[in-house]
């Protein structure tokens, strides 16, 4: 599907400078008959069509051979000083549909060997040079990502972070003569107040803002790193990795990146006590189609807010609950504020199910209009089920006609898919047995028809012949996620290979002997539509930078230059390096988030093995006094053999013990499903709601931990203290408190530990001013050493933020240091 409906850029105004154009055609076809290697020049375009960059040592290399001949050809391997390191014979393809050419295809898999400057000879045709590394995508993977921070609105950009040729002030700040982010109004009729919301990525060559596509794109960021840190190569995504300001935080910089984004997301949604509170505003831009090229700083029209949609407001509510479990361990405040920004939004599109954003809204901006949310109401159902596990979510995600269907390729107008590989793979997303099983097979025989339909092109795409469209690269990329994602949940090689061979097509083994990404191989695309990246109309500004990915061949020939320079072609030939060709050439945010996840994907490591982590769910769990409890026990990826785990009790409490499930087998088949552990809580005299903690692990796993909190039904002897609960705030879904405690006693209390209850659902974010767990509906909380010392009649206050639904009672029981307060 096309990244934005043809009709958004209708009215889109090209600067007057001239345009010109650089169509990529292929080359003669390799006559029958031709002899021996004996010229290896490659030309501009060469018969001979590989990934430009290379490939890895333990993955597939393949190549393809534009020939019209009708017996196999042969074909050499040569290192960097001309030797033959391998050969053998081509295969016979014949005709591919989409490329209009004669194909054969060279498998050169069997080399294992590594090196720079090797190149695929072919009856005296040779390829451009490529490498063979396991380092081949480490740049990539940094470059996709660099592409976000020269895209961030409302910050300057660094010189020694970006390159001199890319350092820009910051843009969409109200500084003159920009009218500015910080104070925008809504369009006529739309409200009548005016909302801050700098920051946040550029979406494409325009410099608007959007969040149906921010929505996807940071999703994609995002999932990168959940994806990487169940393979266990989250230090590659880790802080210091990443060319950004936010560097040696402590937090990883993908996620820093993501951030920036998140936060504008957030910016985005009504405020309470205005109309239709909750939802999110469906984008921001310029009242005009901007000019090209118009530096961002320099932009001087004015900034309007569009109507909410609920597809927006949907997208808002599935990244900000991604975010509340993503962020957790880094900055539990911007999580908890995530996921009630998540609830609230879900709660307010649930009112408002059908308020579409119409095609005819293309003035300024594209429209991304989406007659069909059920797959957006399908995904935030599914990130809020992963992250809280609630029955209201995992009721939606069941009884949604989707949840049954195949599972299809996605974009930033269908985006189901993205539902169904959260469930698929967040641990403890809390689906009944027989679903998650069904979710997993509709992803990888998605999987294996993106495989079947590469297996019959000569160009080896995951897309058909009539799906180049509007950001077909795009489509690619999703599909080749998909794989990763299949590849994940079942270890089959055939997943990864299909993955990292599409990569090859978007890296120069396409049927214009190109790279559309730009700095990557010795033809790439250099001349993308951008507004400041946009050196063909204007030589004082640059080209792309490196890591920017072209929207790929469009058989529609949807703007001007592609009418003029394209006709008649070849559907997957149907692309010019051209600034003027917006629906050939254009980047955005959603395309570059593919290649950065992919990407990461192929530089991970995988010399051996990928060792599998223990998972559990919940990792928190509170056991009544007498009573028992139990949690999820499964495996992050498949193990090579089968595995045992124990599970036993590492420190704390011996009250609580482990009385089902010490013992758990998993194999190859049934590593994904959840075993079930059952906790018991020892019957006594005391008052103490004592805690534990318990180790799951053995040879062959990574081991993992989880916490077992008893909940004490004793009556605990008084002590002197007295304590005073006040709700400070309260909206929809969410609310904060203030708990003070007073020692009413005549000694001093050196350190204090405050126990006590929730009567309902809610849920403790982030505390300040004390250190709060919680287990169940069981809170803890222990002084912050500065106030931990309580002199007779003194007291000290601390505070929370915490999420709830239906009631929020006031907790009625209270114990300091395990005795109980009046």
């Amino acid at each position: 599907m096309p990244r934005r409906a043809a009709s958004a850029l209708a009215g889109l105004a090209l600067a007057a400078s001239a345009l010109t154009a650089t169509a990529f055609t292929t080359p003669s076809a390799l006559a029958a008959d031709t002899t021996a290697a004996t010229a290896l020049a490659a030309p501009a375009a060469a018969s001979v069509r590989v990934n430009q960059l290379g490939y890895l040592p333990d993955g597939p290399k393949r190549a393809t051979v534009v020939s019209s001949a009708t017996t196999p050809l042969t074909w050499q391997l040569r290192d960097a000083s001309g030797a033959v390191v391998a050969s053998g014979s081509t295969s016979v393809r014949g005709a591919d549909r989409a490329s209009g050419e004669s194909t054969h295809l060279v498998d050169f898999g069997a080399y294992t060997g590594t090196g720079t400057g090797f190149t695929l000879v072919v009856n005296g045709q040779a390829s451009h040079p490529f490498d063979i590394s396991a380092s081949l995508y480490d740049g990539l993977r940094a470059d996709s990502m660099s592409f976000f921070y020269q895209q961030r609105s409302g910050i300057a950009i660094d010189p020694a972070l970006a390159g001199s040729a890319y350092a820009r002030p910051a843009g969409h700040l109200g500084v003159a003569p920009n009218k500015g982010d910080t104070s925008v109004p809504c369009q006529a009729g739309v409200c009548d107040y005016r909302l801050d919301v700098r920051g946040g990525w550029y979406d494409a060559g325009d410099q608007g803002k959007y969040v149906v596509n921010g929505g996807i794109a940071v999703w994609e960021v995002v999932n990168s790193f959940e994806r990487a840190s169940r393979s266990g190569g989250e230090a590659a995504l880790g802080d210091a990795t990443l060319r950004v300001p936010e560097r040696g935080n402590g937090t990883p910089d993908v996620l820093d990146e993501a951030r920036w984004e998140l936060e504008f997301l957030l910016r985005m949604q009504v405020p309470t006590g205005r109309p239709m509170a909750g939802m999110a505003f469906h984008k921001m831009h310029d009242a005009q189609w901007t000019a090209l090229p118009t530096r961002p700083e320099l932009d001087d029209a004015q900034r309007e807010l569009h109507p909410p949609s609920t597809a927006a407001t949907l997208n808002l509510a599935a990244v900000a609950a991604q975010c509340a479990r993503v962020y957790a361990p880094y900055d539990t405040a911007f999580a908890a504020r995530c996921l009630d920004t998540a609830r609230r939004a879900w709660t307010a599109a649930k009112a408002n199910p059908n308020v579409l954003a119409p095609a005819s809204d293309n003035t300024g901006g594209g429209a991304y209009e989406d007659a069909d949310v059920s797959d957006e109401f399908y995904w935030a159902a599914a990130e809020l089920l992963a992250t809280t596990g609630e029955s209201q979510y995992r009721d939606a995600v069941t009884s949604s006609p989707l949840h049954a269907g195949p599972a299809d390729g996605f974009w930033w107008g269908g985006t189901a898919t993205l539902g169904r590989i959260t469930l698929a793979t967040v641990p403890g997303a809390a689906l009944p047995a027989d679903d998650l099983a069904r979710v997993r097979g509709l992803l990888t025989a998605a999987a294996d028809t993106h495989l079947s339909t590469m297996s019959g092109q000569g160009y080896a795409v995951p897309i058909s012949p009539g799906a180049y469209v509007w950001g077909s690269n795009s489509s690619v990329t999703n599909a080749a996620m998909v794989l990763a994602v299949a590849y994940e949940l079942t270890g089959r090689q055939a997943y990864r290979a299909g993955a990292l061979e599409s990569m090859d097509y978007l890296l120069g083994r396409n049927a214009l002997d190109l790279s559309y990404v730009a700095g990557y191989g010795e033809r790439a695309s250099e001349n993308q539509h951008h507004r400041f990246w946009a050196h063909q109309n204007d030589a004082s500004l640059p080209h792309p930078p490196a890591g920017s990915f072209a929207g790929g061949p469009n058989a529609g020939l949807e703007d001007p230059v592609a009418k003029e320079k394209l006709a008649g072609c070849a559907p997957a030939a149907c692309y010019v390096d051209d600034i003027g060709s917006y629906s050939t050439n254009e980047v955005a945010i959603n395309w570059n988030a593919s290649l950065a996840w992919l990407a990461a994907f192929a530089a991970e490591r995988r010399g051996a093995p990928a060792v599998p982590a223990v998972q559990v769910a919940p990792t928190a769990v509170a056991v009544a006094e007498g009573g028992t409890a139990t949690v999820g026990v499964r495996l992050s990826i498949a193990p090579t053999q089968n595995v045992t785990v124990t599970v036993a009790r590492s420190s704390g409490d011996p009250d609580l013990a482990v009385t089902a499930g010490t013992t758990l087998a998993f194999t190859p088949a049934n590593w994904a499903s959840a075993q079930q552990v059952s906790l018991s809580a020892a019957q006594d005299a005391d008052a103490v709601s004592g805690s534990a903690m318990f180790t799951v692990g053995g040879p062959g796993v990574r081991a993992a931990t989880f916490q077992a909190t008893e909940v004490d039904d004793d009556t605990a002897p008084a002590a002197s203290c007295a304590v005073t609960y006040r709700i400070d705030n309260s909206w929809a879904d969410g609310f904060t408190a203030t708990v003070t405690v007073k020692n009413t006693g005549t000694s001093t209390i050196p350190g204090w530990t405050l126990g006590f209850a929730f009567a309902g659902d809610q849920r403790i974010g982030n505390a300040w001013n004390a250190t709060a767990s919680q287990a169940g509906s069981a809170v803890t909380a222990r002084d912050a050493g500065w106030n931990g010392s309580l002199a007779p009649g003194a007291g000290t206050s601390f505070g929370f933020q915490a999420t709830y639904s239906g009631t929020n009672a006031v907790p009625t029981r209270y114990t300091l240091n395990g005795a109980a307060c009046s």
